[in-house]
């Protein structure tokens, strides 16, 4: 069975790990936000997996998104968030960071290549807020004999750094080893169009997977804002072409859960 199958199958991924994390009872205020429990606390980890599995998600998106060498299933979607996640500044809501793409992809390579070795399912190269990061991703996964996928992190219909999106989803358009693009960590409102221009750039499976739609706070660590997110988004998504939807920071198990039931009463749409 292959993750990403051009059939009438809409696939549900989980939600947000680090906020589901959180109403555990757990404290993510570190620089190392949920990968720090990969060393302290594992099974708090596999616990929170379970509920979004519980709940209907068959992908499970790992712990490691903010985990660096400098900061230390099912399904099983090896995350590798952007640099500015590293930074553990909200960087990775702005982008364009001052490294080249060069820079940027010797950074990433070391990284991919210990989760490679892991053998996931897939890598999923998210939030990623600008162009430049993504080309240096291209060229750091390329060779390591794992499928990946890419999500942008985007806002009012452009990458965050501002870029439009037909020239973002073009950086992945003719590389195989990416099997999906699609975007996350965004406004569920800026969904529908995502889908559309990411199939007509690159034909390729899209995924989404935003937040509730509430603003993260670098400075103080918090989320702000009320949600944005409605039960019945999900069926726009699937309906605008989705193959994969899930959820992002603040989405819950029961979130999912909703999504799932969605995913399971909604043809595949073609638009």
């Amino acid at each position: 069975m292959s993750l990403f199958v051009a059939d009438d199958t809409v696939l549900v991924a989980d939600g947000g790990l680090a906020t589901e994390l959180e109403a555990r009872g757990n404290d993510l205020s570190d620089s190392l936000w949920s990968a720090r429990l990969l060393a302290d606390a594992p099974e708090q980890i596999t616990d929170a997996h379970l509920a979004f599995f519980r709940a209907g998600a068959v992908i499970a998106t790992s712990a490691s998104y903010q985990a660096s060498f400098d900061g230390f299933a099912r399904w099983v979607a090896a995350s590798a968030g952007p640099y500015g996640a590293a930074l553990a500044d909200g960087s990775e809501y702005r982008g364009r960071y001052g490294r080249s793409v060069r820079e940027l992809a010797a950074w990433h390579r070391p990284r991919l290549e210990v989760l490679a070795e892991a053998a996931p399912d897939v890598l999923a190269l998210e939030t990623v807020p600008d162009i430049d990061e993504a080309e240096a991703l291209m060229t750091a996964v390329a060779g390591l004999g794992i499928p990946a996928w890419l999500s942008y992190s985007i806002a009012g219909g452009r990458t965050r750094a501002g870029q439009p999106l037909a020239a973002a989803f073009a950086v992945p358009a003719g590389m195989p080893d990416v099997v999906a693009v699609g975007v996350n960590c965004c406004a569920p409102a800026d969904v529908p169009a995502a889908i559309a221009i990411a199939r007509e750039v690159t034909g390729k499976p899209v995924i989404v997977y935003p937040n509730s739609g509430e603003q993260w706070d670098a400075r103080r660590r918090a989320w702000t804002g009320q949600s944005r997110y409605c039960p019945a988004q999900p069926r726009q998504w699937i309906s605008a072409g989705a193959n994969i939807i899930g959820g992002c920071c603040r989405v819950r198990p029961a979130d999912i859960a909703q999504i799932t039931r969605t995913a399971r009463s909604t043809p595949p749409g073609n638009a």
